[in-house]
């Protein structure tokens, strides 16, 4: 495994992990490894300072490690839920015209508001060139209870 930084075109940094060298080139150049923040898929590895240690900080870094708390999903699953419910109250629901209206509301010819719906890759690639701003939101997974 290796892990990169990576930063998109609009600026964002994230760490990634992939199996090989070759595993990131394929999956950039499929356009794949979107940016946490945005969603966008334009994204390059940024630059990286190498992580040497000596025995000592190695073992330091390890006890570090065993005792951070890594994120519990259920607190992610949780803040993504807040935001899909906050934009489905709040904004009008669109369905697959998600690109007609954006473009509708960024010339003018609609009723400036929130929407959200769905939307191609290839409408949301024309939409990020054309310079419309909008954001994905994630797809939750089904409850079982």
């Amino acid at each position: 495994m290796i892990k990169y930084l990576l930063r998109c075109i609009n600026e964002h940094e994230f760490e990634a992990w992939f199996k090989s060298s070759d595993a990131y080139e394929k999956q950039a150049k499929q356009g794949v490894i979107e940016c946490l923040l945005c969603g966008e898929t334009q994204v390059s590895k940024a630059l990286m300072a190498p992580a040497v240690f000596s025995g000592r900080q190695k073992q330091k870094l390890q006890e570090n490690q065993d005792k951070a708390e890594s994120p519990k999903k259920g607190d992610f699953l949780e803040a993504v839920a807040a935001i899909r419910s906050h934009v489905e109250e709040n904004c009008d629901y669109v369905g697959d015209q998600f690109a007609s209206e954006a473009r509708k509301i960024s010339h003018g010819e609609s009723e400036e508001r929130g929407i959200y719906g769905e939307a191609t890759a290839q409408e949301t690639t024309e939409l990020k060139h054309e310079g419309i701003k909008f954001f994905r939101l994630p797809i939750l997974p089904r409850r079982s209870n």
